[in-house]
């Protein structure tokens, strides 16, 4: 990397260079953070099994899961074929009992070893003993006739955790509001417990459900069902809840859960499982990991950071006290969500084609890597190639004087699609049902494509198609079709050998781009397009007031019949809205391009943001409260200085959203 870093500062002309020798910054990762949590998008329902689950718990490998319940009084165990990921979970029809010690089940917590678990419910304030003769198999759990009562404390026990070695009990109790701790003179042996202390964490939620720590005893994890979240407590001394105070962390489960009640994590932290109590019946699955960036200051005083997920900043090896030590951070927003269509920001960057398509520009089309972009339409029915000076950046289009009329397609040439390595190139017409295929003797060069004498006809699906597709790896074909009974629909084919567009074949699969819940705007549906690995696909229709995209997500890359509408639609309220036709997605799924045959004019959108940056506590800021992080693609700069060898950095945003 160069030892200076360039640019100018958002809507301003002043440059910055700075030459100083660049810094090192570490990263590494952090289990248990709430901080960096996050939803996956990834549930699986009991309801089957039990209607109101109030705690969970899982094999030491990931390899199996229990939910212990109240509406059936038992413990019901899972397995997860791949590990620790609750999608591939399935009931191994296995449940036992628990009914002849608590009726009300609540808490459930299995030794490590998985040949010991407690439970504890609020009908009899008791944590009741079981063994498996098989570990981990629920099937051979017996009542060991060992119980303990907690009444003294608490009258509704919720949760229940204990230290790694046996030797200290924690119950979450929800009448009180708090954890109570106790200490077993024997390891694992509940009737040699005594209370010791307790916490209350009635100033987060006045509802406490559920307790776990992570594997040191720092950090202790309680769900509440008030603000329907989990706080998390770091403890100074580990194990010891004397000691324990709120972090300032908690995550909003409320988007998924209405009553959190068991929650756990992976063993290393990296993933947090919820389970619902309330509507829903069912786990959610979280990531939790939390990536720091030091900023080693012994290596140099500048740093320049683009990070790609949440992160936190922090600094380390200050020269010692009684000695200033300053850093400058040149922070750029990285792209940690990508595809985000539905936060799309106009980038306030276009390209009027209207002197070279001066009719209807119905399709574009970039190379993978952002340098050229290609343009078909029925005013000089070409298709006609441009370079772009700035990868990616639609303003700065200039012609190639690179064309090639595609007489095989009509009079009307109107959607084009190129093999991923530009040496092919398929072309269909305005009116009518075939896609023509040519070769390209230079990659890229549309003035030496020749005709393959290869073609292959749709009509029996589509009868005015204004759009193709093919996927990345040219085994599939994608036809639209906006005509007849049927308009609004995609139709999917296989090539049998890929990129020859003769041997396709159509796969009776299709995608109804007005069922419900999608909005019904399918009558007006034009053009279409998939993400790099095809698991969405955005299509773009027209309603009665501007263009829109529509979002679905594929289960299976490429398979439209796994197609789901993902609720994540995006209105286009800039240019001429008449027939929005000419829409790509780009740049790895930062940037998106649309345009309509009204003014001829393609416009760019950034559809990807920036993480979440968090800082150290050592840093302090002139108005007590850290800036905001930078926006995808911008850049902060911002100062660091120490005189007490780090336990304090005075920090100041030197300039804020730089470019």
């Amino acid at each position: 990397m160069a030892n200076n870093k360039d640019f100018k500062v958002k809507n301003g002309i002043q440059p910055t260079v700075y030459h100083e020798g660049l810094g090192t910054v570490v990263s590494e990762s952090v289990g248990y953070s709430l901080a960096g949590a996050s939803y996956d998008s990834v549930s699986f329902s009991v309801t089957a099994q039990e209607l109101s689950p109030s705690d969970i718990s899982f094999k030491s490998d990931g390899t199996k899961m229990y939910v212990i319940g109240a509406s059936g009084d038992d413990i019901n165990q899972y397995t997860l074929s791949t590990a620790w990921d609750l999608s591939t979970a399935s009931f191994d029809s296995v449940t036992f009992s628990v009914s002849s010690q608590e009726v009300v089940p609540n808490a459930l917590f299995i030794k490590p070893d998985g040949t010991t678990f407690w439970v504890a419910g609020n009908e009899n304030d008791t944590v009741y003993q079981y063994s498996m003769s098989t570990a981990w198999d629920m099937s051979t759990a017996s009542y060991d006739s060992v119980s303990f009562s907690v009444a003294a404390q608490g009258t509704y026990p919720v949760g229940i955790w204990f230290k790694t070695d046996g030797t200290e009990m924690y119950v979450a109790d929800l009448a009180g509001v708090e954890v109570n701790q106790y200490t077993l003179s024997t390891a694992w042996d509940i009737t040699t417990a005594s209370f010791t202390t307790n916490l209350s964490v009635s100033s987060e939620d006045t509802g406490t459900n559920s307790v776990v720590f992570n594997s040191s005893g720092t950090s202790m994890f309680v769900s509440g069902i008030t603000n329907d979240a989990v706080f998390e407590y770091t403890l100074s001394t580990a194990w010891d809840l004397s000691t324990a105070s709120y972090s300032g962390n908690s995550l909003d489960v409320s988007s998924q859960a209405d009553y959190p009640s068991g929650i756990y994590f992976k063993s290393d932290g990296s993933k947090m499982y919820v389970s619902n109590y309330g509507t829903g019946d069912t786990i959610y699955q979280y990531s939790t990991v939390q990536t720091t960036n030091t900023l080693d200051l012994s290596t140099g005083s500048v740093f320049d950071l683009t990070p790609t997920s949440d992160v936190q900043v922090t600094l380390s090896n200050p020269a010692a006290s009684g000695t200033v030590s300053q850093a400058t951070l040149l922070l750029t927003g990285g792209a940690v969500n990508t595809y985000d269509v539905a936060g799309a920001t106009y980038d306030s960057k276009s390209f009027d084609f209207s002197d070279y398509e001066p009719t209807f520009l119905y399709d574009g089309f970039f190379k993978p890597d952002g340098t050229k972009y290609f343009i078909v339409g029925t005013g000089t029915d070409k298709v006609q190639a441009f370079n772009l000076s700035t990868a990616w950046d639609i303003s700065t289009v200039s012609a190639a004087s690179e064309e090639f009329s595609p007489t095989q397609a009509g009079a009307e040439p109107i959607s084009l699609s190129f093999k991923s390595d530009g040496t092919k190139m398929y072309v269909s017409s305005y009116g009518g049902t075939s896609v023509y295929q040519y070769s390209l003797s230079t990659a890229w060069d549309v003035s030496s494509a020749t005709y393959d004498s290869k073609s292959f006809s749709y009509g029996t699906q589509a009868n005015a198609a204004y759009h193709i597709e093919l996927s990345s790896d040219g085994t599939k074909l994608y036809v639209n079709n906006t005509g007849n009974a049927s308009s609004g629909f995609i139709y999917q084919y296989t090539l049998s050998t890929a990129w020859d567009i003769s041997t396709a074949s159509y796969d009776s699969v299709s995608l109804d781009l007005d069922a419900s819940p999608a909005p019904s705007l399918a009558a007006n549906c034009y053009t279409f397009t998939f993400s790099d690995d095809g698991t969405k696909l955005f299509n773009l229709a027209e309603d009665a007031a501007d263009a829109q995209v529509i979002t679905y997500n594929l289960t299976s890359a490429w398979d439209i019949s796994t197609a789901t509408y993902a609720d994540e639609d995006y209105d286009i309220a800039v240019g001429n809205q008449n027939n929005p036709v000419t829409f790509r997605v780009g740049d790895s799924g930062t940037k998106m391009y649309y345009g309509g045959t009204g003014d001829q004019t393609i416009y760019q959108f950034t559809i990807a943001s920036a993480g979440t940056i968090t800082y150290d506590s050592t840093l302090e800021w002139p108005s007590g409260t850290a800036p905001t992080s930078p926006a995808y693609g911008e850049t902060d700069v911002l100062t660091f200085t120490t005189s007490d060898g780090g336990t304090t950095y005075q920090a100041v945003q030197a300039i804020d959203g730089a470019s």
